[in-house]
């Protein structure tokens, strides 16, 4: 595959996003529970989207503390995953929680330790900013998938980064550890770099935090809006891709 463009290589290393998530393993549910709802938002909005067949095999990568596990199972019971992750402190904290989902520790995103073409569907929730090399990451996913798989993937853009600093200065929270939250039209000259084709884009929770009803109307506004500047503003923006 030619390359078209340089992309940027991060600063950091795999290594240390794994130390970060290992250092908030002890932490990371009890803070999600205080944004539920919005931090559930991942998953009611991304498993519709993965189309699920009996029978498909499904690569859930980074899994956390495997909650998607839950969400896609009740999509579609008859249907296998792999849950990836990089800490070993999230994989243990998954594993106390949900003994039955089956797990594998990775050690680099660049490098994953699956054969060719091996899963039908992709789950990668707020992951592509963490990687260190996210071109690599993402020829990784297409190499492991099958020929007729989707990939859904869900990041926060640019525009994030502020919002994001002032919740963790108000408060707390576990962090992000190393990240570059990307802006949109960069992830799309990802997939296209890669080898994956986009096939939908959506900007969602232009509000995380605060009363239901003004988050539930913002999210109105927000789908209204789509392509716009004002859907670059959700927090967290959401992909689907199959193999061109």
């Amino acid at each position: 595959m030619s390359s078209k463009r340089s992309f940027r290589i991060n600063s950091w290393k795999d290594k240390d996003v794994e130390y970060h998530w290992d250092s908030a393993a002890d932490i990371y549910v009890k803070e999600n529970e205080r944004v539920k709802d919005t931090h559930a938002q991942r998953f009611r909005e991304t498993i519709p989207l993965l189309r699920l067949k009996e029978g498909s095999r499904i690569l859930n990568i980074t899994s956390r503390d495997c909650e998607a596990n839950d969400f896609i199972l009740k999509a579609n019971p008859h249907v296998s995953i792999e849950n990836a992750e990089i800490s070993q402190g999230l994989i243990n904290v998954a594993a106390r929680l949900r003994p039955e989902a089956k797990q594998t520790k990775i050690s680099s995103y660049s490098e994953l330790p699956y054969e060719d073409s091996c899963f039908d569907r992709i789950l990668s929730l707020e992951t592509l900013e963490h990687v260190s090399e996210p071109i690599n990451f993402l020829k990784e996913l297409y190499r492991v998938s099958t020929p007729e798989a989707l990939l859904v993937l869900s990041c926060p853009p640019l525009t994030s980064e502020i919002p994001y600093q002032i919740y963790t200065c108000l408060f707390g929270g576990h962090g992000e550890g190393p990240h570059r939250f990307l802006p949109s039209p960069e992830v799309k000259e990802m997939f296209k770099e890669t080898g994956w084709k986009l096939i939908y884009h959506k900007g969602t929770v232009l509000l995380p935090v605060g009363p239901k009803i003004l988050r539930e109307w913002s999210e109105k506004l927000i789908i209204k809006f789509q392509d716009t500047w004002l859907s670059e503003l959700g927090i967290r923006q959401i992909y689907v891709c199959e193999k061109n």
